[in-house]
Formats: C-alpha cells, sequence, structure tokens
C-alpha cells in the first residue's frame, strides 16, 4: 500500500519586527520550496505622528524630525523640508548655500545606495560587499560628523541655507575620499556582477514593465529601471540647483532586480562626478540668506546690541511667522521622489 505524504506551501511573516522592515512593512509570505506564490502585504506601520508634532513646534523645532524620517538619507530629508519653506516664503539662497547642499545630497545619495546593494547581497548570501561597504560609508559618516557634529540626525539643512560653512581641509578630504571611491565600487561590482548565484537571484526578478510603473506613480530608481527617464534633478522644482553640473541619468530596459541593481550602481558614480564638479566650483561667500527674520544674530551682535539678543529669543521661542498658503514641493530623494505638501 502506497502512503501519499499531504504537500502544502509554507507560510512565513516577514516583518514588521524584521530588521529590515522594522514598523515599515509587513508581508505574510506563502512559499513553495524558494518560490513566493503568494503575498498578502501591510503597509503603514511608519507614521510617526510628524505632521501632528508639527502643529505646536516651530519651523526650527520642526527639522530634526525629517532626519528621522528615513535615517539612511538625513540631509536629503532636511533638503526637503527647508526647500518648501523657501517656496513658501520667497528667500534666495547664497550660491555658497546651494553648492554645499549638492555636496552632502549627493553624499547622501551614496550613503543610501551603498546600503541598499549590499544589504541586497547580503539577503542573497554575498556578505563581503557588505563589510567592503560599511567601511565606505564610515568615511563619509565622518564627513557628516565633522560639519554638524553628528553621524546620524545632521540637522545641518536649515531653511536659508546651511548651518555652518565648511573649510579647505574637510574640502579636500572629501575630495580625496570620493576620488579612490570609484575604485572599491569597481569592486564590489566586480564581486557581484559576475557571480553566477547574483544574476540567477535577479534577472528577470521582480519585473515591473513600463506601463505598471508610470501608471501606478513609481519614482527614484523603481521607474527609471522600467525605462522611464525621470529624474527630478533634471526636471523638478530643484532643477535650478543641478542646471550647471553635468551629469546623466541611468535608465533601465527590463524593470527587473538586476537593473535597478546596475541603475544604483551607475548612479553612485554620477553623485562622483556631480561631487567632483561642486567641490571645484563651490563659490565663495554667504551660507545663509540675508533674510534676519529666519537668521539668528552671531553671538558677537547679541553681546554688543540687545535688539539682536532680542531677534534671537523671539525667533526660538515663537518662530518665524509664514503668511496661510498651499505647497507642493518634492525633491530627488535616493529611494524615490520626496514630498512635502503644505
Amino acid at each position: 500500500m502506497i502512503n501519499f505524504k499531504k504537500v502544502r506551501n509554507f507560510s512565513l511573516n516577514f516583518g514588521p519586527q524584521h530588521p529590515a522592515a522594522h514598523g515599515v512593512l509587513r508581508l505574510i509570505i506563502e512559499l513553495n520550496g524558494e518560490v513566493i506564490s503568494k503575498v498578502d502585504i501591510h503597509i503603514g506601520l511608519l507614521h510617526r505622528g510628524t505632521e501632528k508634532l508639527l502643529e505646536y513646534k516651530t519651523f526650527s523645532q520642526g527639522l530634526p524630525y525629517f532626519d528621522r524620517l528615513d535615517y539612511v538619507s538625513m540631509m536629503v530629508q532636511e533638503l526637503g523640508f527647508s526647500s518648501a519653506i523657501e517656496l513658501l516664503t520667497g528667500i534666495k539662497i547664497p550660491l555658497r548655500a546651494i553648492s554645499l547642499r549638492i555636496i552632502f545630497m549627493e553624499l547622501t545619495r551614496i550613503l543610501n545606495h551603498l546600503l541598499a546593494i549590499t544589504t541586497h547581497a547580503l539577503d542573497v548570501g554575498a556578505m563581503t560587499p557588505f563589510l567592503w561597504s560599511f567601511e565606505e560609508r564610515e568615511k563619509l559618516l565622518e564627513v557628516y560628523e565633522r560639519v554638524s557634529g553628528a553621524r546620524l540626525h545632521a540637522n545641518y539643512i536649515r531653511p536659508g541655507g546651511v548651518a555652518w560653512d565648511i573649510n579647505n581641509q574637510l574640502l579636500s578630504d572629501i575630495y580625496f575620499v570620493i576620488k579612490f571611491f570609484s575604485t572599491h565600487l569597481q569592486e564590489i561590482e566586480n564581486m557581484l556582477n559576475f557571480n553566477r548565484i547574483w544574476r540567477q537571484r535577479l534577472v528577470n526578478i521582480g519585473v515591473v514593465s513600463f506601463s505598471t510603473a508610470f501608471n501606478w506613480g513609481f519614482s527614484g530608481p523603481m521607474i527609471r529601471g522600467s525605462g522611464i527617464n525621470w529624474d527630478l534633478r533634471k526636471l523638478g522644482f530643484l532643477d535650478v540647483f543641478y542646471k550647471d553640473i553635468d551629469f546623466s541619468i541611468p535608465v533601465g530596459s527590463k524593470g527587473d532586480c538586476y537593473d535597478r541593481f546596475l541603475i544604483r550602481l551607475e548612479e553612485m558614480r554620477e553623485s562622483i562626478k556631480i561631487l567632483e564638479a561642486s567641490i571645484k566650483n563651490l563659490p565663495a561667500g554667504k551660507i545663509l540668506t540675508e533674510n534676519l527674520k529666519m537668521v539668528p544674530p552671531t553671538r558677537l551682535n547679541m553681546r554688543n546690541n540687545m535688539e539682536s539678543l532680542i531677534h534671537h529669543f523671539k525667533l526660538y521661542t515663537e518662530g518665524y511667522i509664514i503668511p496661510k498658503s498651499a505647497i507642493y514641493a518634492s525633491i530627488e530623494a535616493p529611494k524615490g521622489e520626496f514630498v512635502f505638501v503644505y
């Protein structure tokens, strides 16, 4: 007599307690061996009450919350918030501040993409690129620390410009790091791109068609991986920041995981070009707007002038007033568009 065994699929919870999905996402996955046959997706656990908190905070007090929305893209989040306020108030940003913002935006893009690619590799089974990337990320996070005092929650990009200027020594150190970064990036690509297992797990996996990416409103590497040339650094309201910088937008063809891997690699190479151009052409001048309603007085002014002391006190207790208005502001963050609606 033949005994037939009943075969059934294996159900697995991915998140929200998983380190890669801590409160952001929960997937109830049905597995047939290594093949995912069904996924039940639960989205929207990341709400941290930022909107509610900002109802009773001043704009200056609200800025550090945006570091924490995506703590692998800290200064990019700050830039989005600051740019929305600048559009509302109509203030002009000094050219040096714009260049410094670009430098730290692209450093942050590299930080983000390094983590994305190598944690993906770690999930597939390759640990070495992950360790290599964290060595490079340490160098970039040291730049964060030297300019702001913090490795993660920098609070550096402020409405009207940036908090502090940087000296020539730090500029030369940044240039030195990115100059050698290309070699390390090539090492990571060589280890992954020519690996049989890596290609088997990525090529023709997770395919998102051109029409699907367009109709679902994808952005970032997801939409570019599907063959749509869309990058707000070229097309968005902050295009004035990048108008004089020559760089390319990598675009995929198949829309699979492998295309998105290659796009992140190429975007890091383009970020290196942008960084080199920005450092070489960094203009002299001020780092904050001349609008005194938004910029605190210096310590020297406060020592010698009572009005400056009062101004400082009122600015940090009451904040500045923005007329009732509406704004839609969006920037090209490393993971895709980051939008502010006020």
